[in-house]
């Protein structure tokens, strides 16, 4: 399958490392112009070095911002008014004993996971609509459907992103314009090996305890690996492409057989 998303332009939120910067080189491979967001400006320029150097010709746009607020939302679309793509990967995660989630964490996840998906997406949709042409994906989780005991905030907030691309899609409907929601599995990044050690302990190897953790908290796996962030970007890229047309309000997945016969 030939993808071509030349003249495109992809907005990915949370793309100065792991998924966000693996599924913004996939794009740029596959002729997008990107635009990565984070917050920090020396991380995004480090994460732009390594996508030109996967993508020598990639045409690589670094905006820094903090979309979790209203302010930052307002600097992303000042600088990049309109987009064909958007990619909704921004969200933290972290485990917690659930009667000591306070309702400031509550809100914390709901305004970073959520809302600053939802803010773009009412920002950029309509431009889209009128083009004809757009793809949004919001990048949810299994955590989303099979709530971790010890993520019940996070799990919360993924559930909501599936409602939110339902609807936002609903509103989309007949325009050309598709929306989707990623479900992903356990997914090896940076942040997700600290959080693996501190459920398993720090002292294993990194693939003793990747099969730990895996056996013990994810038994559901039919992989019983970390999914790797680039087999996460190889399906953004086809569900961002001509190809995937026909894809609209569903929750598709690449989950490694986490979720076992329950689907959204």
């Amino acid at each position: 399958m030939r993808i071509d998303l030349d003249g495109r332009t992809a907005v990915v939120t949370g793309s100065s490392q792991g998924i966000g910067l693996a599924i913004a080189t996939g794009l740029a491979g596959a002729g997008a112009r990107v635009v990565l967001t984070g917050r920090g400006r020396d991380r995004l320029d480090t994460a732009a070095d390594v996508l030109r150097g996967a993508e020598p010709d990639a045409d690589v746009l670094t905006i820094a911002c903090d979309l979790a607020t209203e302010q930052g939302a307002a600097e992303l679309l000042e600088a990049v008014p309109a987009a064909d793509i958007l990619v909704n990967n921004l969200g933290i995660f972290g485990s917690r004993p659930p009667l000591d989630i306070t309702d400031e964490e509550w809100r914390t996840y709901f305004d970073t996971n959520v809302l600053s998906a939802v803010r773009l997406i009412r920002r950029y949709l309509p431009g889209m609509t009128e083009r004809g042409w757009g793809r949004v994906q919001n990048i949810a989780s299994d955590s989303a459907i099979v709530i971790p005991a010890e993520m019940i905030h996070y799990g919360m907030s993924k559930t909501a992103l599936l409602a939110v691309s339902r609807g936002f899609a609903k509103e989309a409907a007949g325009t050309g314009v598709t929306v989707n929601s990623v479900i992903a599995g356990p997914t090896h990044t940076g942040g997700v090996e600290d959080f693996v050690h501190e459920l398993v302990g720090g002292d294993l190897p990194w693939d003793e305890a990747q099969r730990t953790f895996m056996r013990e908290h994810r038994p559901q796996s039919l992989l019983q690996r970390l999914i790797e962030p680039e087999e996460i970007a190889n399906l953004v890229v086809y569900l961002s492409s001509p190809q995937a047309s026909a894809t609209t309000g569903a929750a598709v997945r690449v989950d490694g057989g986490y979720i076992d016969s329950i689907v959204p």
